[in-house]
Parts: C-alpha cells; structure tokens; sequence
C-alpha cells in the first residue's frame, strides 16, 4: 500500500474536512523473531479471511467519531521486514480514534488472519 497516496484519496471524501482531526496508521512488518520464545524466524506465511475483515470494518465504522476505515492485509509468504498489514483509521478526535485502533488491530489479528512462522532447521 503506498500510505501517502491512500491518505490523499481519503482526503479527497466528501466530508474529510468536517470530520477528520486525526489519523492514525498501524503497518505491520514481518520480525525476525518469533513472538512466543524468540527463536529466529526465516518467513511468515500469511492468510487473511477478507470476509472478517470486512465484517470488523463495517463493525467498527459505527463508532463514535470514526469517519473511515481503511484495512489492507496482504496474503502469501514474506520475509522479516516485509509488509503485512495496513490499517488506517480517521475520524474527529484521539480519544475515539486511538481505541479502535487498537482493539480493530488485535480483533483482526486474532480472528481473521492465520500465520505460520518458518523457521531455519
């Protein structure tokens, strides 16, 4: 996802400029590491349930104050550093937005995306 560019078509919605007073970006990366002890991790295989993602994005787009919701999650195998997942959430003030965020980021990574680390033998 080129950030920048969907930041600029946000802003080109009709209502941007009477609604939005924040913005905030989560962009996921491949670690080396694995999360639960560390270990080196060569690759990530990544599968996003499209179908959920839209769900929690439609859920989430009745909060208070949110304007909209942008999630992009990228399927296949990446390696540490790559990109995984873009979300992009704007609406009026930080005290409604910084919440969605964070619950729609561990919503989406507990429900509707399957991992599998790959690891050097």
């Amino acid at each position: 996802m080129d950030i920048s560019q969907r930041i600029a078509e946000l802003k080109q919605q009709p209502g941007f400029k009477d609604n939005v007073g924040m913005i905030l970006i989560h962009n996921g990366v491949v670690r080396n590491w694995s999360r639960s002890d560390r270990s080196p991790v060569t690759a990530l295989e990544v599968t996003p349930d499209l179908i959920k993602i839209e769900e929690l994005r439609q859920e989430y787009l009745k909060s208070e104050g949110i304007f909209d919701i942008i999630i992009e999650p990228l399927a296949g195998t990446f390696q540490p550093g790559d990109d995984l997942l873009f979300i992009i959430v704007a609406g009026d003030i930080r005290e409604n937005i910084k919440p969605v965020l964070a619950e729609l980021l561990d919503r989406v990574k507990a429900e509707a995306l399957t991992k599998r680390e790959i690891k050097a033998d």
